[in-house]
């Protein structure tokens, strides 16, 4: 096999810069009005992105991308270790918050704020390449390969079920899905996992009133339009008042006030206003195309390790895009997700960026 030693791959690079600058552009616009009424900064929020993503977030990818992704191998005991305390921390008084949200996911030191569940994300699959491709074969069989590697799995998934994070929760249980779809699992015991998936989302929303009201929602969004169904019915009437060609870039009426969240969960449906018809749909092409290289590169990584780890990070970025969008235009529930390198939120900007790094990596040595 030839390997191609220090030839990274830079159309995928170049992809993730185009989609990290027009994320910049898109939270610009989006957020000024929150900013400036909240604040009284009309670019609060991208200040703060880009002091606590953006400039962390370029110094972990240069790195990652420097670094000889087998080191994540054999670090990877460790890596897990510092991940499940990491999601400890935020159920010890006075340092966990849910800085007023409904999950316990927050640390919170002073000024300083960060989300731990964020570097599971990044944590698991390092953790779960290193395992499945320590393992081989033995995956395929029930007991001694698929059910160890779902428990191990599994763990970080717990913790955030007892925050109580759903959002994040759908991520790290579609990247644990993906991670054994590509270790090549018995599509069986897929099967009997994607069973026990929807069974366990069921009984999160049966266990918390407030779920049940949003998954009563996203089925009827028009019966409660002034109340649970405000926040989809409005996301809706932005992507509508769109059409094909946008209001024009800041030009958007639902983030006066009227659409929450504009800044984080929403902010695919701002762009879809501004940017109408044609910029929604060229934004998920760049996503397609983005996870074309992805997979690509995994595909032509020169060891299993290489090739989980890859495609377990473009998993990750498409899975979470998935959940967002979806909300946003009524086939998923409104879970909280954010959208990747487009919302508001510096661990999150820092920790997909460090992936990117890896995936840069692994392209310079494949084969």
């Amino acid at each position: 096999m030839k390997v191609h030693a220090g030839v990274a791959d830079y159309k995928f690079l170049m992809a993730m810069v185009v989609l990290f600058l027009f994320g910049l552009v898109i939270l610009t616009s989006a957020s000024s009005v929150v900013a400036s009424q909240r604040f009284g900064d009309s670019y609060f929020f991208v200040k703060r992105q880009l002091l606590y993503g953006v400039l962390p977030g370029i110094i972990a990818m240069y790195l990652f991308a420097k670094v000889d992704y087998h080191l994540w191998k054999r670090s990877a005991m460790m890596i897990f270790v510092f991940m499940i305390g990491g999601l400890l921390l935020p159920f010890l008084p006075g340092i966990g918050s849910t800085l007023g949200t409904s999950a316990h996911s927050w640390i919170v030191m002073g000024s300083f704020s960060l989300q731990p569940s964020e570097f599971a994300k990044l944590g698991s699959i390092i953790f779960l390449a290193a395992y499945m491709s320590h393992q081989g074969e033995t995956i395929t069989k029930l007991k001694e390969g698929f059910f160890l590697t779902l428990g191990l799995g599994m763990i970080p998934i717990v913790l955030v079920i007892l925050q109580p994070d759903i959002g994040t929760v759908s991520i790290l249980f579609g990247i644990l899905f993906a991670m054994l779809y590509f270790g090549r699992a018995k599509y069986s015991h897929l099967l009997m996992l994607s069973l026990a998936g929807v069974l366990l989302f069921l009984v999160m929303i049966w266990a918390a009133p407030y779920r049940a009201a949003r998954f009563t929602t996203f089925l009827h969004p028009e019966l409660d339009p002034q109340g649970q169904g405000y926040h989809i019915n409005q996301a809706f009437l932005a992507i509508g008042s769109g059409g094909v060609f946008g209001l024009g870039l800041g030009q958007s009426r639902q983030k006066f006030a009227y659409l929450p969240e504009v800044h984080a969960d929403s902010i695919y449906a701002v762009m879809a206003e501004e940017l109408g018809f044609i910029g929604a749909v060229g934004f998920l092409f760049l996503l397609v195309y983005i996870a074309f290289r992805g997979f690509r590169i995994a595909k032509h990584a020169p060891d299993t390790f290489g090739q989980f780890l890859v495609a377990g990070i473009i998993s990750w970025f498409m899975i979470q895009s998935f959940l967002n969008i979806g909300a946003m235009v009524g086939l998923l529930p409104l879970t909280g997700v954010p959208l990747p390198f487009v919302s508001h939120g510096g661990t999150a900007l820092m920790v997909a960026l460090a992936g990117v790094g890896i995936v840069v990596n692994v392209s310079k040595q494949q084969v």
